[in-house]
C-alpha cells in the first residue's frame, strides 16, 4: 500500500494546532482555490470521533464526492479519518501532533 508523509512545523501550541486541523471552516478556506465544498453530514465546527463529513473534493485532477468518518480522536495528540464512500479503494488520513521547543510538529500520513 502506498503512503504520503507530510511533516509541518507550526509556531503555535499543540492544542491550537490540533483544533485548527479539525476545523471544517479552515479546511474550506484552505481549499478555496479548488472550489471544494462540504455537502452533507457535519458541515461546520470541529470534527470529532463518530462524525462523518461529505466533501466535494478534487483529487488527481477530478472532482468527486468523498465521505469520511472520524474513527479515532485523542486530544491533542492524534486523530484519524477513513473514507466510507468515494472513488478510491480505501483512504485513511492519520494526523499526529508533537510539542517541540518552537511549537508543534504535525505529521500527516495518507
Amino acid at each position: 500500500m502506498s503512503a504520503i508523509y507530510l511533516t509541518t512545523e507550526i509556531s503555535a501550541p499543540i492544542e491550537t494546532v490540533f483544533d485548527l486541523s479539525r476545523s471544517i471552516g479552515l479546511q474550506m478556506i484552505s481549499t478555496r482555490q479548488t472550489n471544494e465544498t462540504v455537502e452533507a453530514d457535519r458541515t461546520s465546527g470541529l470534527c470529532t470521533i463518530g462524525d462523518t463529513i461529505t466533501w466535494r473534493t478534487k483529487h488527481l485532477g477530478f472532482y468527486q464526492r468523498l465521505t469520511v468518518e472520524i474513527v479515532r480522536c485523542d486530544f491533542p495528540n492524534y486523530f484519524e479519518d477513513r473514507m466510507v464512500y468515494g472513488a478510491f479503494k480505501s483512504f485513511t488520513h492519520r494526523y499526529y501532533f508533537d510539542m517541540h521547543q518552537t511549537g508543534t510538529v504535525m505529521k500527516d500520513i495518507f
